[in-house]
């Protein structure tokens, strides 16, 4: 493998957030998870491991394809809302962690808040792996890119966020888009820009890369000439400005006449779940350029590439 020294550095590591992995440890992810879908990995590297899955959200995808990798790498998931744990009556972050340490090999945790997942990792003795955040979600990132470079190779191409720039897939594509050298640009209402201090950490990555990060306020000139237009909901779980978004969003809605301004090839990207008739048309998620469901079988192959990253 191109990049195997590089995948033996994430050993032991947490994964948090795509702002601590190198362009290398990036793409040797993606090329591991690209290697168990050709089936070109053989064995149960994590056999007799056991991963503790702490979720405070609902998840179809995530929880699916973390339970089903673990399986196939002879792992056990078990399945922990955080309702069940001490934690959810008063229990400290710190005791959970420190207790859980002392039973499992890594925690992989999705939440409201990032910083839940970083007061886990300061106190586990095992690998803390972000399942999704209000900031950040890099396995979908990861499953994202690779579906690009299943259509693309190792081109260089433009890839757009249209809609919540500030949303955790958005932070979280910008810096895949850096990793990997692309050029990166988000289209969302100036309320909803990304985080400046993700954007700076971004274009740090890009320096070193040769990416471009831009912003747009203006979807139709951000997606002009676009490979892969990217969007999610309007109203993640947990937002409170629903009525607000819903106001400002709609022309931010990636249908078919968004779908002139890119280039001929682009494909479209959804992490899903989707609310057709809001941030995109039926026709275009159902449509011949969608690769959500793609995206969507990626995400346990990019699983299995991180659990055996860190783990095996």
């Amino acid at each position: 493998m191109r990049w195997g020294w590089a995948l033996r550095s994430l050993r032991g590591r947490d994964f948090l957030t795509l702002s601590t992995v190198t362009p290398a440890e990036f793409r040797a992810l993606v090329d591991r998870a690209m290697a168990h879908k050709r089936g070109l990995v053989a064995g149960k590297p994590l056999d007799g491991m056991v991963v503790a899955g702490i979720f405070e959200k609902p998840s179809t995808r995530t929880r699916v394809s973390m339970g089903t990798a673990c399986a196939h790498l002879g792992a056990t998931f078990m399945t922990l809302p955080v309702e069940a744990l001490q934690v959810s009556r008063g229990e400290t972050l710190r005791d959970t962690a420190t207790v859980l340490s002392r039973y499992v090999n890594a925690v992989a945790a999705r939440v409201k808040k990032h910083e839940t997942l970083e007061e886990l990792a300061k106190w586990a003795d095992v690998p803390v792996i972000n399942m999704l955040s209000d900031r950040y979600h890099p396995l979908q990132a990861l499953a994202d890119v690779m579906t690009i470079v299943e259509r693309f190779g190792d081109e260089r191409v433009k890839v757009v966020f249209v809609g919540d720039g500030a949303a955790n897939t958005s932070h979280s594509l910008m810096l895949a888009s850096a990793l990997m050298g692309y050029d990166h640009a988000v289209a969302a209402p100036k309320g909803y820009w990304p985080d400046s201090s993700v954007v700076s950490r971004a274009l740090e990555i890009a320096s070193e890369t040769g990416a471009t990060i831009e912003i747009y306020e203006d979807p139709v000139r951000a997606v002009h000439g676009a490979d892969v237009i990217y969007t999610d909901t309007w109203v993640s779980m947990g937002v409170q400005d629903v009525e607000e978004r819903m106001e400002v969003f709609p022309p931010y809605q990636v249908n078919d006449e968004l779908l002139k301004h890119t280039s001929e090839r682009a494909i479209v990207l959804h992490c899903q779940p989707w609310f057709l008739g809001q941030e995109i048309t039926e026709s275009v998620a159902y449509g011949p350029r969608s690769a959500a469901f793609d995206q969507a079988e990626n995400r346990l192959h990019t699983a299995k590439a991180v659990l055996e990253a860190l783990l095996a």
